[in-house]
């Protein structure tokens, strides 16, 4: 018997090993320019909602750039997407830098630049998540997956921790300094270790708002898809106020300077690398529902005890039980995401998780900080504290599940396309009927089964569906629906899972005997 991936083995692949180590860099960096940038505005305004909004300036790019990202992620060379906003990113952080370094940094001036790069940030996020993993085997993949976010949390300890020492000593400026060297090593790992090019395919390439819509149509109509982001966006915003607001529990509640803000953001980062050690088999054994519940019943926990106690040690400890939940909560809907969408829309897949967690999280961030200047620190956590549990009420509607490999593998089209001449790709509303003459008797359960296809046809790209009764003949039926050009139509039918196929041999095997299913396109021409 062939034995498991370790969660190391993918660094044996020298690509991997070399874009993995040079991401954790990065990712140390951007924690370092966070961190510095939250404390800086602390200094600056003493505002609990200025401190917060430093959250907003990075994580709301994500909520606007992450889906077009994804998008030309899919569609465009990566390489060149990454390496041009990595040296955007460079400059916007150099400059951070010489402002703060010169004594003219502002609360506007700050915000402003650290927003700069976190839409650099957002642009290139989706490309290389989804171009980290080309060197290793497919198989390893989901050990990758682990061993990147393993470095990303890592960092959430290590760059706080190392911007609070460096921020005490030389001050703002440096720890600036600091990120724009980390962002140039992301750049020369991009360098040495481009992305694969995307396979070749001969349906043509989708555009920005186009593929924009279909990612987010596909959302919508993907029942596993839609409650995976929702789950994770009401978790993001309630655990947003945590985040947000540690500056101000460092310095209101515990008294302590920057290295106390820097250590209780490292608690939070190493108790989210001891959950991801372990929460491949917490999930295995447990399940998906099981593991969030539990993340949100701590994570609240954990803002009602930094709301009310003052002891540090007890604070410390609670942080790190609350890296730990937080970890435990996103790498699950993360998995769940990306497990639960076929290869054409995974790029879009994982950016929409991110504006459903950032984007909530940048709102949130901003909202709270509001909420702790007009009722206080106390209240805001604990009222972010009793949302986060109410969370729980979420878990019937919009239950988790990671799909089956039937729902995630394309399959092949039920039959050619017998028309005499293709128009044109820009050619279009296309509209496709499928008639069906069934057995007399079984309408209702026909019906039934058919209207199943809604959701499936809806999602890959139909904007009008609906099943009609022919009144000229017994016992036959039309489905009917609607795409919006040629083009889409071809990606459509390409898209289709295997499990929708099953689902079409069930609708077929309501045919009386002797019929088959009889499909027909027409393309408006007024």
């Amino acid at each position: 018997m062939p034995l498991t991936p370790s969660l190391w083995s993918p660094l044996r692949q020298p690509a991997f090993r070399g874009l993995w180590l040079c991401g954790g860099v990065f990712f140390i960096g951007n924690g370092m320019q966070s961190m510095a940038a939250a404390w800086l505005m602390v200094e600056l305004t003493g505002s609990s909602f200025l401190a917060a909004l430093v959250q907003t300036a990075v994580f709301l790019p994500m909520f606007l750039l992450a889906l077009p990202a994804g998008v030309l992620a899919d569609t465009t060379d990566r390489r060149r997407l990454i390496s041009g906003a990595l040296l955007a990113q460079v400059a916007a952080c150099a400059l951070l830098a010489g402002v703060a370094l010169g004594g003219w940094a502002g609360p506007a001036s700050v915000l402003f630049l650290v927003f700069v790069c976190g839409c650099c940030t957002a642009v290139l996020t989706p490309a290389w998540n989804s171009s980290v993993v080309d060197p290793v085997p497919r198989e390893e993949w989901p050990q990758a997956i682990t061993a990147v976010s393993i470095a990303y949390n890592a960092a959430r300890a290590i760059g706080p921790t190392l911007a609070g020492l460096l921020f005490a000593r030389l001050g703002a400026g440096w720890v600036f300094a600091a990120a724009v060297f980390t962002t140039l090593v992301m750049w020369e790992s991009i360098r040495r270790w481009p992305p694969r090019a995307h396979p070749p395919s001969r349906l043509p390439a989708e555009r920005l708002w186009g593929g924009t819509l279909s990612g987010l149509r596909f959302a919508w109509h993907s029942r596993m898809i839609l409650a995976q982001l929702v789950r994770a966006m009401a978790y993001s915003a309630a655990g947003s106020a945590l985040w947000a607001l540690l500056p101000v529990i460092a310095q209101r509640q515990l008294g302590s300077g920057a290295q106390g803000f820097g250590l209780l953001m490292g608690c939070l980062g190493l108790g989210a690398i001891a959950a991801a050690l372990v929460i491949g088999r917490l999930r295995a054994r447990f399940g998906l529902d099981a593991v969030v519940g539990a993340s949100c019943v701590a994570f609240s926990a954990v803002m009602l005890l930094a709301a009310w106690v003052r002891v540090p040690l007890l604070v410390y400890g609670a942080m790190a039980l609350g890296g730990a939940a937080w970890m435990a909560a996103m790498s699950t809907f993360n998995t769940a995401t990306q497990a639960s969408a076929p290869p054409w829309v995974r790029s879009r897949a994982v950016a929409l998780h991110i504006v459903a967690s950032l984007g909530s999280f940048a709102i949130g961030s901003a909202f709270w900080g509001a909420v702790s200047d007009i009722a206080g620190l106390s209240m805001a956590l604990s009222a972010a504290g009793l949302l986060m549990a109410a969370g729980l009420l979420l878990a019937r509607p919009f239950a988790l599940r990671v799909g089956a490999a039937p729902e995630v593998t394309q399959g092949t089209p039920w039959q050619e396309l017998f028309v005499q001449a293709e128009p044109s790709l820009e050619a279009g509303p296309v509209a496709v009927e499928v008639a069906y003459r069934i057995r007399a008797g079984e309408d209702r359960a026909f019906l039934d089964t058919i209207g199943r296809m809604k959701a499936p046809r809806r999602r890959d790209g139909a904007t009008f569906w609906r099943v009609y009764k022919d009144l000229g003949e017994e016992f036959r039926y039309v489905e009917r629906f609607i795409v919006t050009s040629w083009a889409d139509y071809l990606h459509q039918r390409a898209r289709a899972t295997v499990a929708d196929h099953t689902l079409e041999a069930e609708v077929r095997a309501f045919l009386a005997p002797g019929e088959s299913a009889r499909m027909s396109h027409y393309i408006a021409e007024r």
